[in-house]
């Protein structure tokens, strides 16, 4: 997927609104590395036969202390007009599948954005929800360099 960064930038505009493609492409490079997709990368899906992405997610492998090791999956998007609910069952089982081949115990999804399409198809494939996520933003710090 490292040659379709660019094409799933617009997806990731409507997790990251005010994300430039500068940034995107930045963080997504070594994250697509073919090299690294054991531990981290993307997952993203079309429609047949449209020939551009019409939903993703970002994924990592991790250990998590109550759950063992984790698919951790966050930036959910799924666009579509008429019916969205096939993009998320599509990502829904690919984030599942990808979870056993990478010997997951569990799967957390992260779902940033108010999404009532993305939480109830997330839902109706076996997730539930645990807990609670609390952000808060900090202002920025300048750090004086003594010269």
């Amino acid at each position: 997927m490292p040659d379709q960064i660019r094409t799933v930038y617009p997806l990731m505009r409507e997790a990251v609104p005010g994300l430039d493609l500068r940034t995107w492409v930045s963080y997504a490079r070594p994250v697509t590395n073919p090299r690294r997709a054991a531990r981290e990368g993307i997952v993203a899906v079309r429609r047949v036969p449209r020939p551009l992405p019409c939903g993703l997610f970002l994924y990592r492998r991790e250990h998590d202390l109550a759950h063992g090791i984790i698919l951790a999956t966050e930036y959910f998007v799924a666009m579509d007009l008429l019916d969205p609910a096939p993009v998320v069952q599509a990502l829904a089982n690919e984030m599942e599948a990808l979870g056993k081949r990478l010997g997951c115990l569990s799967i957390r999804a992260l779902v940033r954005q108010q999404s009532p399409a993305i939480e109830a198809g997330l839902q109706a494939a076996g997730l539930h929800t645990e807990g609670a996520m609390l952000w808060k933003r900090l202002p920025p710090t300048l750090v004086e360099v003594s010269a």
